[in-house]
């Protein structure tokens, strides 16, 4: 008897014994052996960029030229006044801008380059004085009787950011805040013209914001636009679907230097840029043109354009070593059997350009060659490309493919042509505010979805080098936002490239694939098979010990009673 209550005690203390390994020991280290890793992330400042309230301010300097005012109206300069609006987008995002202006008289230095003939030299001298910083706006006012500007000229918006403004009369008897409440009105078309306009930041905001915001023309642009990318690919090519009866030449380097690289050099800070160019023979058009009788002419309609692209862009091939988005332009010599080859509008009538652009991916332009030879001309002819006309064409619609968008101005004003450069200072400007924008709404929307992401799916790896770019686009977030409203437009613009570009390797890492882990019930299923033949004789052996401990309890009970 004593032998098998010494067998049992044996057996009760080994179970003990193992159940304690497996609960002290066995669990802990099973559970630290297969836990996820998980870095910190800074979720409470990621959930404070998911309400955005954005401040664009900008500097703007009036000088008042002589003969503008009295002597007693100029005692009251040098005079700085500023102006706030608020505009709220959503329930998530505000937009508030701050005008910082400043009154002054102009120098004598000013004064002797606002004597120049034209209004471009005026420009020009002014900008040899001194270079204003990026997206500052600086207005010269002039006076009524000025032969600087034509009679009909009420504003003169140069290629930088000076802008020259015909002095509206002033009483002599006014007050200076009299006198600057009668030139605001100006000012401030001026301001919207070559600084930024409140529909073209709210299009900016296109992945925060609905559509429905934004004005049908400021969505058109924007839908037209290839959006934000640190790098972009543009090539040209030549399309000759014709080399029996055509040899083509085109100085497509030379072209691109003198027209293309003007604009490129512009426009680095925005992305980095690589141009390319090829030839392609036999390649035909993906439609049949129709020949019109009425101008001996074939014809493409508005409506086939659609159906150009896609058999086109299977020739034209990718470079497959780069990411960055492509922009195609193509010179298309129609064959000598469809010649010539005319673009139609929607109202059937012909495009004086003969090109056509597809939003985000590029323009076609028809190059008709067929009167440069006649009928009895020796095959292949000899054909050079007038550059000058192609590149105008491929231009205006990189500028539009780019984002550049199109200014209507007021009545009375007149916006000098960028010329060679391909842009000017303050459409530069106005390019660099809606990057900005776009930069920081992209930017934030992604890292916000992340966080909601990893914060939903808690076996999701989160490895230091992720904690790291979300750090990373979190402060350059920040700091982008902080420099938008200390009006600093370039290190603006500097930062939020850095954090689109840290959000987006965040967000893409491959080990934040979903796939690459199980979910909850597929885990059960492989730890069950695993786990249940051992723990069930432990449980049970358990539950034989509680059960015997509570019989010998009671039976030690009766024995007191």
């Amino acid at each position: 008897m004593a032998a098998l209550q010494l067998e049992k005690q044996r057996g009760r203390s080994a179970a003990l014994a193992i159940a304690a390994v497996v609960i002290v020991l066995g669990i802990p280290l099973w559970w630290k052996t297969t836990e996820t890793y998980r870095a910190w992330l800074p979720f409470s400042e990621i959930s404070e960029l998911d309400s955005l309230q954005l401040q664009l301010s900008v500097d703007i300097e009036v000088v008042f030229s002589r003969g503008t005012l009295t002597p007693e109206q100029q005692k009251r300069f040098p005079h700085s006044h500023v102006n706030e609006k608020e505009h709220q987008v959503d329930a998530k995002t505000g937009l508030r801008y701050k005008y910082e202006t400043r009154y002054r008289t102009a120098t004598i230095m000013e004064e002797d380059a606002l004597n120049q003939p034209t209004a471009a030299e005026a420009d020009l001298s002014l900008h040899m004085l001194s270079e204003s910083s990026c997206g500052s706006v600086v207005v010269y006012v002039i006076p009524g009787s000025s032969t600087l500007l034509p009679e009909d000229v009420k504003v003169y918006v140069g290629q930088r950011r000076t802008a020259l403004l015909r002095s509206p009369p002033f009483k002599s008897s006014w007050n200076l805040k009299e006198v600057l409440s009668n030139l605001e009105m100006e000012v401030e078309q001026v301001v919207s013209t070559m600084s930024f306009a409140h529909q073209d930041i709210v299009a900016a905001l296109s992945d925060r914001v609905r559509m429905t915001k934004v004005t049908k023309e400021s969505m058109t642009d924007s839908m037209r636009a290839i959006k934000s990318s640190p790098g972009y690919e543009i090539t040209f090519s030549l399309l000759n679907p014709d080399p029996k009866s055509h040899s083509l030449h085109w100085d497509i380097e030379g072209a691109v230097q003198s027209y293309i690289q003007p604009l490129l050099n512009k426009l680095a800070p925005i992305a980095n840029f690589s141009v390319d160019s090829q030839i392609l023979y036999y390649a035909v058009l993906g439609v049949n043109p129709r020949f019109d009788n009425s101008v001996s002419a074939y014809t493409l309609s508005a409506d086939s354009l659609s159906h150009v692209i896609n058999p086109v862009e299977a020739r034209l091939g990718s470079n497959a070593a780069s990411s960055n988005p492509v922009l195609n332009f193509l010179l298309y010599v129609p064959d000598a059997h469809h010649s010539p080859l005319f673009i139609r509008d929607h109202g059937k009538r012909e495009v004086p350009s003969n090109a056509f652009h597809s939003p985000r991916w590029g323009g076609i332009m028809v190059y008709n060659v067929n009167e440069m030879y006649g009928p009895e001309t020796e095959r292949p002819v000899d054909i050079n490309i007038n550059m000058s006309k192609v590149m105008g064409v491929f231009l205006a619609q990189l500028r539009l493919m780019l984002g550049v968008q199109h200014t209507h101005p007021p009545t009375g004003f007149v916006l000098q042509s960028p010329g060679s450069a391909g842009l000017s200072d303050w459409e530069l400007d106005r390019l660099l505010w809606s990057r900005s924008v776009e930069n920081i709404a992209t930017a934030s929307t992604t890292i916000t979805s992340l966080a909601q992401l990893l914060d939903q799916i808690g076996n999701i790896v989160i490895n230091d080098n992720i904690a790291q770019q979300v750090s990373s686009a979190v402060t350059s977030l920040q700091s982008a936002v902080a420099e938008l409203e200390a009006g600093n437009l370039a290190f603006a613009l500097q930062y939020s490239r850095e954090a689109i570009l840290a959000s987006e390797r965040a967000f893409f890492d491959p080990s934040l694939l979903h796939l690459l882990y199980f979910p909850d019930d597929q885990k059960f299923a492989i730890y069950i098979p695993l786990f249940l033949p051992m723990c069930v004789p432990i449980v049970l052996s358990l539950l034989k010990i509680v059960s015997e401990a509570k019989k010998r309890r009671a039976d030690k009970q009766a024995k007191s009673d």
